[in-house]
């Protein structure tokens, strides 16, 4: 092992006790606050005073309504505006996470909304505020370092060696034992940043005016739930500003489309075998058209429709007009509750995938080619929950799609008491944890063995685990069995 490579992993192993630290642990003094009626010129008293880059606003009943940083007050100052009160200047609603939130999700918050601080609650009480500085050694694992050279490549062959840059260091943390909820948001919110900035690297060869469009992340993507093994699944939602006609606007979004996808492709996400990408012209679709498509599987629920649903239902918007995006997950999720046949359609297609688990014996394994005496954690593991929850979210016209948010935000209407949603989310994730650690130690991944493990070489621990974890999946099923009466 090299001398960098065993610094790398050291420094890695100390970051990884920063990024597990809830971030109540973080906070070192009670919140610099001023009111809504405080001067830009006051409050920069207070900030140097307290030596602090930022303060929160709190309105009468002392409510956080507001920040205040030394961005802010720079704009203030040079535009003449330090008399001007903090209700007239400060940025409203500022993102807040509660205090037991891990420091890696403040991190990716960060990046994944552009700001520097984020509040920290004890339900309504404000406890601080964390900062960018506060996460230093973070940006030094690579987040930091890692977004803002995606923000500078200026070509795909530039993106294509961050992209190779983000699978080493993903392995590395795998390897340090970074949970999977964790780790597949790091990789999640790297790969958004990358697909984003292919698009916009793409996007300038392209005359898109008069277009308003938006690029759409179907399956694990659209759920934040990517693994080192992964294919395109993406889509367009447009409308044009004239009222042209679909058939006359797609032709200018194709070959647009198709040149993000083959740039997608080298950066390493694998085309799609099923044509599930943008550049099929039955995925770039007009808002009517997406409507009319989705629509047709409320009502038409036959094998392929059921197929199409369970993938283009997790959709998330990356890049573009995210308002479209916005709109149509609100005109499905309207629609969706007052389909029961269709929902129950889903559950039975669900149910035929069983847990890996036999009455005889600890586990079913199959014989494949590239992975004998195998079992395909992904098909007979995580898919169990992925499905119940898509189907618990949309019954109850849920906008999340991340597996463990949709869990979590549907037990109360499932009637699943709050230990068994956290048994269902923590079996989840640790078969999330084995698809990882088994993807990461495999030097070139196939589509046949990547998800697929053999129970007899895991410790006796994992084991357990294992089984515990498709019990849980077992247990899940029988509820959705009987919820929808199949």
């Amino acid at each position: 092992m090299s001398a960098e490579k065993t610094q790398l992993e050291h420094r890695l192993a100390g970051e990884q006790q920063t990024l597990a630290l809830p971030l109540r642990a973080l906070i070192r003094n009670e919140p610099i606050v001023c009111a809504e009626a405080a001067s830009a010129r006051a409050a920069a008293v207070i900030m140097h005073e307290r030596g602090v880059g930022s303060v929160v606003v709190i309105d009468a009943a002392a409510r956080p309504v507001g920040i205040f940083s030394e961005r802010d007050l720079l704009a203030a100052v040079a535009r003449g505006q330090d008399s001007r009160t903090m209700a007239e200047l400060m940025t409203r609603a500022p993102l807040a996470l509660p205090a037991h939130a891990f420091a890696y999700e403040a991190a990716l918050t960060m990046i994944a909304n552009r700001i520097r601080h984020v509040l920290v609650m004890d339900d309504a009480r404000l406890v601080g505020v964390v900062s960018g500085r506060d996460l230093f050694s973070l940006q030094r694992l690579g987040l930091g370092e890692l977004t803002a050279e995606i923000r500078l490549a200026g070509d795909v062959g530039v993106l294509e060696n961050i992209a190779a840059e983000i699978r080493k260091l993903t392995r590395l943390l795998v390897q340090q034992g970074v949970a999977a909820e964790q780790l597949t948001l790091y990789v999640s919110v790297l790969n958004d940043r990358l697909c984003q900035r292919v698009i916009e690297v793409v996007r300038r060869q392209y005359q898109l005016e008069q277009i308003s469009w938006c690029w759409l992340a179907f399956g694990s993507e659209g759920r934040l739930e990517q693994t080192f093994s992964t294919d395109q699944d993406n889509g367009i939602i447009f409308a044009a500003h004239d009222g042209a006609a679909p058939e006359d606007v797609r032709p200018r979004l194709l070959p647009f489309a198709r040149k993000v996808n083959e740039a997608l492709d080298a950066c390493g996400f694998r085309w799609c075998k099923g044509d599930v990408m943008a550049c099929n012209p039955a995925l770039c679709l007009s808002v009517e058209e997406w409507h009319a498509k989705m629509g047709g599987w409320l009502q038409h629920w036959e094998p392929k429709a059921l197929l199409d649903a369970s993938i283009y239902f997790d959709f998330r918007p990356l890049y573009g007009d995210t308002t479209l995006a916005t709109e149509l997950r609100r005109w499905i999720l309207e629609r969706t509750p007052a389909y029961p046949a269709f929902l129950r359609q889903m559950a039975q297609n669900a149910l035929q995938a069983r847990p890996a688990l036999g009455t005889l014996r600890d586990f079913v394994t199959e014989d494949v080619a590239a992975a004998p005496h195998s079992i395909d954690l992904k098909l007979y593991g995580t898919r169990l929950f992925v499905d119940a929850a898509r189907i618990y979210a949309l019954a109850q016209g849920l906008p999340q799609t991340n597996t463990v948010e949709r869990l979590r935000a549907a037990g109360p209407g499932t009637r699943m008491s709050a230990a068994d949603v956290e048994s269902a989310v923590a079996a989840f994730l640790a078969m999330q944890q084995l698809r990882l650690r088994h993807q990461a130690a495999q030097d070139a991944l196939s589509e046949d063995s990547a998800n697929r493990i053999d129970p007899d070489k895991l410790n006796e621990l994992e084991r357990q685990v294992l089984k515990e974890s498709f019990r849980l999946a077992r247990r899940l099923q029988q509820r959705l069995a009987l919820d929808y009466q199949v």
